[in-house]
């Protein structure tokens, strides 16, 4: 007869939580006048500005044309930089948004 083994734990499994902070944007919504470029862009040929901006997100070209993509290239972008989404805004204002997640991209570099 084999005697009965039994597993003692020694220690309770641990969690770990990750936190990250929450930045700003480095303008504000209403800043389209700070990159002239971007801004007669964003008024004129948003379309490219958008393409322009999806592409440097490591996204598709034709990600701003389809229905609500906008919406979540600017929650991609604060995902990839950690600002505030604000994602009422692309809803309100969408050229001015466009035009601040080109901004935020190459202040970001």
């Amino acid at each position: 007869v084999m005697p009965y083994q039994t597993e003692v734990m020694t220690s309770q499994p641990q969690m770990t939580v990750t936190s990250y902070t929450v930045s700003h944007w480095s303008s504000d919504v209403c800043d389209c006048c700070d990159d002239c470029g971007i801004c007669l862009c964003g008024a004129f040929i948003p379309c490219i500005l958008g393409c322009k901006v999806a592409q440097d997100n490591g996204d598709s070209c034709c990600l701003p044309f389809l229905p609500g993509a906008m919406i979540a290239l600017r929650t991609s972008i604060h995902d990839k930089y950690q600002c505030r989404p604000y994602w009422v805004i692309m809803t309100c204002c969408p050229f001015w948004g466009l035009c601040q997640m080109a901004r935020e991209q190459k202040a970001r570099g």
